[in-house]
């Protein structure tokens, strides 16, 4: 058997009332592509920033041939160790490929002789299969040259073990292709990767083995070769019962988008009126040709993986960011971002009634008696637990300024609203709270759509549309399953 390169053993880790990770254990053998896999909130985040010792875990320990560790504070036996190449590239744009490789180790001490440096930049890359110039400055880069420029300083700086962070997310076909025989070229020079995964057929293309997460947790660490769709579903989902199935078709293939054009309704169900419609909306790098009608009093979810564009598409839908393609009906929508937006020093009238101050002015002056009775009705209506409507909404726990933020989108009245991830980073109370006011919302004829990565947000909406790698994989109406949507958001065939 293979030495393990990198492991954790027992790895625990809390954020003030959520706990990320609970007893994890990963080992990773020398020479492979270990996948890590798991859906949103699953922990692969605060798993890779352990190992890549940017926090410590409460519990448990992480070990590198064998031996614990460094100290955090050693920055230098970190780099010896372990290099992550995140999904966005951290090249310094304004800096020449060679000098991106030498970052802080471009001299031991004397001046600087660049000549020598692009020398040993050029062999460097030409050793790892890197075809680019030393010379080219780091904005003149395609996403693909950018990622292999990082791997290539990962491993010149004499790390053997690489985590690659969904360096695929934003990656076509061929490109993909590239990047894959880059790394079975480093693997047989003896580098490990451990591969964090962004769609799950690139597991069964790329990794020998796979350890996956859920709520927290490592519940199968496996070969990948003989490990069945459906003991892999079984473990991202917690649903249905794993069995020892084959796998039957080679890799697994993303869910097909559904043809364009919607089932007519039951005829005991009449159609709702549409408010929200958007046609063949696209940004470049982002989502492609989506379709979407939100009528009447329906709320709709929309979820995906972080980077299958839900997110970019519901600040196209809110008017935040300009779509490349496509047309978005006119209408009056209200916006509810995710943890942002407020002011903390002002109070909860204040930001409440930011986008209505024009209808609160008494002769031309903006009256703080109204606004005062404004934000006391948005704390009566919202449940907001404050001491009243002057406190600063900056002294507010995160369940209550969420609160505030839907308040305020509310406040014009608007016929739709678009909420992201609504519930993020609050208790259960807060969270209860906001999915009932979206829900009164709705009742009251709002058009919702519910942008979340949470599946418990998303049992109150009529229907849920997944997006995978940009596009409609799947439309799944109300009762739908967790194992359904996860398989669909992680493109794995059920």
């Amino acid at each position: 058997m293979s030495a393990v390169v990198a492991s954790a053993h027992g790895v625990s880790k809390r954020y003030g009332p959520t706990q990320a990770l609970s007893g994890v254990h990963l080992a990773a053998q020398a020479g492979e592509v270990h996948g890590l896999a798991g859906h949103s909130g699953a922990g692969k985040s605060t798993l890779v920033r352990i190992l890549a010792g940017l926090t410590t875990p409460d519990s448990g320990r992480v070990r590198f041939d064998g031996q614990a560790a460094p100290p955090l504070s050693d920055r230098p036996a970190w780099h010896g160790k372990v290099a992550c190449v995140h999904q966005r590239p951290l090249l310094i744009p304004q800096l020449t490929v060679a000098e991106n490789l030498f970052l802080n180790r471009q001299t031991d001490g004397q001046l600087i002789n660049w000549k020598a440096l692009r020398r040993r930049a050029s062999h460097i890359l030409e050793g790892y299969g890197v075809p680019v110039k030393p010379s080219l400055l780091a904005k003149e880069l395609t996403v693909e040259q950018r990622q292999l420029v990082e791997i290539a300083r990962a491993v010149s700086t004499g790390a053997r073990f690489v985590i690659l962070d969904e360096p695929t997310a934003r990656l076509d076909g061929a490109a993909i292709d590239r990047l894959f025989a880059s790394m079975r070229a480093l693997q047989d020079n003896g580098v490990t990767f451990l591969y964090v995964v962004h769609r799950m057929q690139e597991l069964y293309d790329i990794c020998q083995a796979v350890t996956v997460l859920r709520d927290g947790r490592s519940v199968l660490s496996a070969a990948v070769d003989g490990l069945s769709h459906r003991d892999l579903s079984h473990a991202l989902t917690g649903e249905g019962q794993p069995g020892p199935l084959a796998i039957e078709a080679g890799p697994a293939q993303a869910p097909k988008p559904k043809p364009k054009g919607r089932k007519k309704k039951v005829e005991e169900e009449p159609a709702r009126e549409v408010v929200l419609s958007v046609a063949g909306l696209s940004l470049v790098d982002h989502f492609e040709g989506i379709d979407l009608d939100v009528g009447v009093g329906e709320i709709v979810g929309v979820t995906g993986s972080a980077s299958s564009g839900k997110i970019a598409f519901a600040e196209c839908v809110a008017g935040v960011r300009t779509p490349s393609a496509g047309t978005i009906a006119p209408v009056d929508v209200g916006y509810m971002p995710s943890r942002a937006g407020l002011i903390p020093a002002l109070s909860i009238a204040e930001n409440v009634t930011l986008p209505i101050a024009g209808r609160l002015t008494r002769r031309g002056v903006l009256s703080p008696k109204l606004v005062r009775e404004a934000g006391s009705k948005a704390i009566a209506d919202f449940g907001i637990q404050a001491r009243g409507p002057r406190q600063p909404v900056g002294r507010l726990p995160a369940g209550e300024g969420q609160k505030v933020v839907l308040a305020r989108a509310l406040a014009t009245e608007p016929q739709a609203l678009v909420a992201v991830n609504p519930t993020a980073g609050v208790d259960m109370r807060a969270k209860a709270s906001l999915l009932n006011s979206l829900k009164v919302a709705a009742s009251n004829g709002v058009a919702v759509l519910l942008v979340s990565g949470d599946l418990d947000d998303l049992r109150i909406c009529d229907r849920v549309l997944v997006l995978f790698h940009g596009r409609v994989a799947l439309e799944a109406p109300k009762g739908w399953t967790e194992s359904g949507v996860v398989s669909a958001i992680e493109g794995v065939s059920p």
